[in-house]
């Protein structure tokens, strides 16, 4: 079968931003922002973005686009003979089907909170009434059920028509449609009295504030959100190198990319942090402030109901592009390793992954006496801590590995796929970088996790 190619480079870099934006940035990055310092974090943050995700990701394509196929079986077309790298295919798989067991319910959420500020659901509603509709939310089985599952149907929908006119298509107008809402809220929110001290907040630096959290847990934030905004580690990525030519080089295209999610990161903060600050709410409130606060902001706002419309649009947006993008990878492993057509894959992934994503709707009612991680804790946390602390870090070591070491594909290949066509090159000298400090970046993310999690 005839592999499938984007039909441009930009429907390539729009694709493979969307897969990175999600609701890391738009969710976690202006939380974390907020409870260490403002714009001394993002400094710090987008260090790492570049010593840690850039080179992990230029890794991820190299595979993809070398193999021309999914992680399923791209390390066992470019493994040298007799070694076991393939066996990191089935790792990978079970990577991708965990992160979508719950992030499917949680762009439902997004859906869920669209529907009702269009149709006015929280209007008139104080803030207890606010905080009592999400709780009365995750109490409801069935409406979470739904969300989910009409998650499932438009994300699996859509790979179904193809990479040009389903994934390719659609996720054009969506990455296009969520950059000009985003340029529109940003523009309100600079008009409300009191967003000049939000703007101060996050764009100037509080080293203060950061010495108060101490250096070890900053550093540890910033490489973490760095390493986990991008998607990097378990072939989310590769699969995108597999549809692309060699006209231009995966360092520059890598760079684009990440310039837009971070793009998105930075401005998802210049309209939340405004907004609190203009209605005195506290900017680093938890995950708690896209549910429970910011509503309550939209709803003392002026045309609080058009413009809460459009942030949960937004954040509708950005969550279904990271879940098309995986579930086309999740497609390719039917069709690399048993031939399956593209719409048969679709039909068995939508039956299978509807069924895996019923833990984490059933763990914040029916099964809620499950806490894994202790008091309040669901299994949504369990596979979030699965996914986030274990299996992607680990995954982008093994990435690392086999692009360097001489029992892998080997760094004169990765140099020489990465450095394929036209724009920036990967420098050969990094290879002592790649090679020794990378891989003890990321297990220091690895242990890092245990310790913010355990100690």
């Amino acid at each position: 079968m005839e592999r499938e190619t984007f039909s441009s480079r930009f429907g390539f870099l729009l694709v493979s931003a969307g897969c990175a934006v999600g609701l890391g940035n738009v969710w976690r990055f202006p939380y974390i922002t907020g409870k260490y310092g403002g714009a001394a974090f993002v400094l710090i943050y987008l260090v790492f973005l570049v010593i840690l995700g850039l080179p992990i990701m230029v890794m991820e394509f190299s595979v993809g686009r070398a193999s021309r196929k999914s992680v399923a079986s791209s390390f066992r077309a470019l493994e040298p003979e007799g070694t076991k790298w393939h066996w990191f295919g089935y790792f990978a798989m079970v990577c991708n089907y965990l992160l979508m067991m719950f992030y499917t319910v949680i762009a439902g959420w997004m859906f869920d909170y669209f529907s009702r500020m269009v149709s006015g659901g929280f209007e008139g509603f104080s803030a207890k009434d606010v905080s009592q509709a999400f709780s009365g939310l995750v109490a409801n089985p069935g409406e979470m059920a739904g969300w989910m599952i009409f998650t499932v149907l438009f994300g699996f929908g859509i790979c179904s028509l193809g990479l040009q006119k389903g994934v390719e298509k659609i996720t054009k107008v969506m990455m296009s449609s969520l950059f000009v809402i985003m340029i529109v809220l940003v523009i309100h929110v600079f008009t409300l009295p009191g967003a000049q001290k939000g703007l101060r907040f996050y764009l100037l630096p509080n080293f203060g504030k950061m010495a108060s959290s101490g250096p070890f847990e900053v550093i540890f934030a910033a490489m973490g959100q760095a390493f986990f905004t991008l998607s990097v580690g378990c072939g989310s990525m590769a699969i995108f190198g597999s549809y692309i030519g060699k006209e231009r080089s995966l360092l520059g295209e890598s760079i684009s990319i990440t310039a837009l999610d971070t793009l998105v990161a930075v401005m998802a903060g210049l309209i939340i942090f405004p907004s609190c600050f203009a209605f005195g709410v506290s900017p680093d409130s938890g995950p708690s402030l896209i549910f429970i606060t910011l509503p309550n902001v939209f709803n003392h706002m002026a045309g609080g109901r058009l413009w809460g419309s459009l942030f949960f649009l937004f954040m509708a947006f950005a969550a279904i592009s990271t879940v098309i993008a995986v579930f086309e990878n999740i497609c390719s492993f039917g069709m690399d390793l048993w031939g399956w057509s593209r719409k048969k894959s679709s039909a068995v992934n939508v039956v299978l992954m509807i069924v895996l994503s019923l833990p984490v709707v059933f763990g914040y009612n029916i099964w809620s006496f499950f806490q894994p991680f202790g008091a309040g804790s669901t299994v949504l946390d369990l596979e979030d801590f699965l996914v986030s602390d274990n299996l992607l870090p680990l995954g982008a070591l093994v990435y690392v590995m086999f692009c360097v070491s001489r029992c892998g594909w080997g760094w004169d290949s990765f140099l020489a796929e990465a450095n394929a066509g036209r724009g920036a090159k990967f420098p050969r000298w990094a290879r002592g970088y790649v090679k020794f400090v990378l891989p003890l970046i990321i297990l220091f993310v690895f242990v890092g996790g245990y310790i913010a999690k355990f100690a």
